[in-house]
């Protein structure tokens, strides 16, 4: 079996769900996860930040608009009388759903409710769409068997051990959908694997399964060496190993969500990234093989902020490091990139949501930098630290471009570079140019 992920352009109009619904009825047993229609959880989360606020007015109005849109989609997906009803009475009973929260207090539990309702209408009526159709299909319903911890993490073993029941219980299909992006967690409350988090649904289930191949549909055919919006003459990547597209996706490569290559190397299963729009392209090929050494990728991520700790206690001590992290740790602030010196630490993270009480407990230590509107840039490939020069073409390419940070060494797929993101356009130019099409 095999579990095929499509992705909200790929769902975002009628046309384009009876293209999907003609990409997978080929007679081969599958699973698919679809995310919301495109556009729907940016409203569901304009939405949820109306009603945060308390304006529940203008709340009101954008559910509105979006509940007459989606009866458009009904009138213009079905045929038969019978589902244009069974498709209204759907939209009537979600979005009275929505409405409810406009009522009484919001939080939490409220706004996952509301953002998970895009995935539930999708998968509606992409089901319904495929059985007026001819084609057997039964909706696998992801909060029965999706599941993450206190941490917040997938519950791999509960999806695995829950993922079959509730395919027997909806019973026997050629075709099975399911949503992606939601989630029950802990206490069983509605929740979600965050933005992007349809492919980590398909990678979970391939995972939970022991599929035969794990395949992520999109709107491009598969990972390119380089950031094709920003960047000229980018090629397309044949094949990666499960490293090398981790490294890639986490330092920005949009095309696929960074925990997705997890389940999948656990269970070894390969995962394909394929075009919607060019279905017959064999796309990029995720496995454990690698298609030989050298420089495959560059990819960039932005909105790093830098910090930079300055004292004379680290010299000749131990301990310091310790106290440092141990204070990014409490406050729940990952790192991205380190470097170190005698008396100075460098790191960047992503989330400065507590970084003013960050500062204030390393100011207790030294002196604080802090740099912010950084890009970390990755140059990904296989065992790129034994081959002979590598470090050298990569300064020469960047000859003139100001580099705040390095990290080199670490790992045996990628060494990365902060610069300020007002550089990030000629910093991959620059690569691109000197190093994956020199």
């Amino acid at each position: 079996m095999k579990v095929l992920k499509f992705g909200g352009t790929s769902v975002g109009s009628p046309e384009n769900m009876r293209a999907v619904m003609d990409l997978v009825t080929d007679g081969e047993q599958k699973i698919v996860v679809l995310s919301a229609m495109s556009g729907t959880t940016n409203a569901l989360v304009e939405i949820s930040n109306y009603l945060k606020k308390k304006n529940k007015d203008t709340a009101r109005i954008i559910i509105g608009k979006l509940e007459n849109n989606y009866k458009k989609v009904v009138a213009e997906l079905f045929t038969s009388e019978e589902n244009k009803k069974k498709g209204l009475q759907l939209i009537n009973d979600v979005f009275q759903t929505i409405k409810s929260f406009t009522s009484g207090t919001f939080g939490s539990v409220g706004e996952n409710t509301i953002l998970a309702q895009g995935e539930i209408i999708s998968t509606n009526l992409v089901t319904m769409l495929m059985n007026e159709n001819g084609h057997d299909t039964k909706l696998l319903p992801a909060l029965d068997f999706m599941k993450i911890d206190e941490d917040k993490a997938a519950d791999l073993n509960f999806i695995r051990n829950h993922i079959k029941p509730v395919m027997k219980e909806v019973g026997e299909a050629k075709y099975y959908i399911t949503q992606g992006f939601i989630c029950r967690d802990a206490e069983g409350e509605i929740n979600n694997l965050q933005r992007g988090g349809s492919d980590y649904t398909a990678s979970l289930i391939g995972a939970a399964l022991d599929a035969e191949e794990i395949q992520i549909w999109t709107d491009i055919d598969g990972f390119h060496n380089n950031d094709p919006r920003f960047v000229d003459n980018t090629k397309k990547i044949d094949q990666l190993s499960y490293n090398e597209a981790a490294e890639l996706a986490f330092f920005g490569a949009k095309i696929l969500h960074p925990q997705t290559v997890l389940p999948a190397r656990i269970q070894n299963t390969p995962v394909r990234l394929k075009n919607t729009m060019n279905p017959t392209d064999s796309g990029t090929l995720i496995t454990a093989e690698s298609d030989g050494q050298g420089i495959k990728a560059v990819a960039a991520k932005d909105n790093i902020t830098a910090v930079k700790i300055r004292s004379g206690r680290m010299l000749n001590t131990y301990g310091f490091l310790a106290n440092v992290f141990k204070i990014f740790e409490d406050f729940r602030t990952p790192i991205d990139m380190i470097s170190t010196s005698e008396v100075a630490v460098s790191l960047s993270v992503d989330d400065t949501r507590n970084l003013d009480s960050i500062k204030e407990e390393l100011d207790k230590f030294g002196s604080v930098v802090i740099d912010r509107d950084m890009t970390i840039v990755c140059i990904v490939g296989d065992i790129i630290q034994e081959e002979k020069g590598f470090a050298s073409k990569v300064f020469n390419a960047l000859d003139g471009i100001p580099i705040r940070m390095i990290s080199y060494g670490g790992s045996r797929h990628n060494i990365s570079i902060l610069v300020p993101t007002q550089r990030k356009d000629q910093t991959l130019q620059a690569l691109s140019d000197n190093l994956l099409n020199s």
